[in-house]
């Protein structure tokens, strides 16, 4: 079997890391006269690195983040230098997805929550969780699709099973009279078995006037916030701030 032959066998046996860099292992094989063990742990490892960027890539898509360049590394903590920093950086360990705990993000638009739960949902699949993100919004019509489809029970256990699922923006938009009951039945299945993350622009205690539901937001708050953790946002805000002179290179 000659070269061309045993990296179309590999990929066959689904080993496309070993077939893409077979060649040049071989050759370091030869150069630094290799051990064959040493030179099986070089594919070996190399397969298992492409499977897991493969992987990652993978959750990263399935996510559908709205911004998937939102990162931790690009967030301007200096902005609103009240923010409880310790926590973000504890919560982007994803230890609080392995506890099945949630966090609640408030502040004004514009004051970052939308980018920290994106940043954090990117940290969670760094660390081997799967995440979903949807906007508050498109959440409930989603459900609403599934039922017109009667898909509604496979769609709701895709969110309610999902390790952590980002809520993002309740509060931006108006939702329909059946939001409080959908978004109630979600946190109850998810409570203490996956952890979820919403982000609001309104305080929790709008939460019911918003939603039209004060019971069904108070049994949500409950199980949300038992082992739930609140980082408060703002007060100031990227979008609303006036620029000063030079400032239009720093701004988000």
């Amino acid at each position: 079997m000659n070269l061309i032959e045993l990296q179309r066998a590999l990929r066959q046996l689904r080993l496309g890391g070993v077939a893409a860099v077979l060649e040049i292992r071989l050759h370091q094989a030869q150069t630094e006269r290799m051990t064959p063990i040493d030179l099986i742990s070089c594919l070996v490892s190399d397969e298992l690195s492409r499977r897991s960027d493969r992987l990652l890539e993978r959750r990263r898509k399935t996510a559908e983040f709205r911004d998937p360049q939102k990162r931790l590394d690009n967030f301007d903590f200096d902005f609103n230098k009240k923010m409880n920093r310790s926590l973000v950086f504890d919560l982007a360990t994803a230890n609080f997805v392995a506890k099945h705990e949630d966090a609640l993000f408030l502040g004004p638009p514009g004051s970052g929550k939308s980018h920290l739960a994106q940043a954090i949902g990117q940290a969670a699949i760094q660390q081997g969780h799967r995440v979903l993100y949807r906007e508050a919004h498109l959440l409930i019509e989603n459900l609403a699709d599934a039922t017109l489809d009667q898909t509604r029970k496979e769609q709701m256990e895709l969110f309610s099973t999902v390790p952590l699922l980002i809520v993002d923006d309740l509060g931006m938009r108006k939702l329909p009279a059946t939001a409080a009951e959908d978004l109630l039945e979600i946190v109850m299945r998810r409570y203490e078995r996956a952890s979820t993350v919403v982000t609001s622009n309104r305080p929790i205690d709008d939460w019911g006037k918003l939603l039209g539901d004060t019971a069904a937001v108070t049994a949500m708050l409950d199980r949300l916030l038992h082992h739930g953790h609140v980082l408060k946002c703002g007060p100031r805000s990227w979008r609303t701030k006036t620029q000063l002179p030079g400032d239009e290179k720093n701004g988000h």
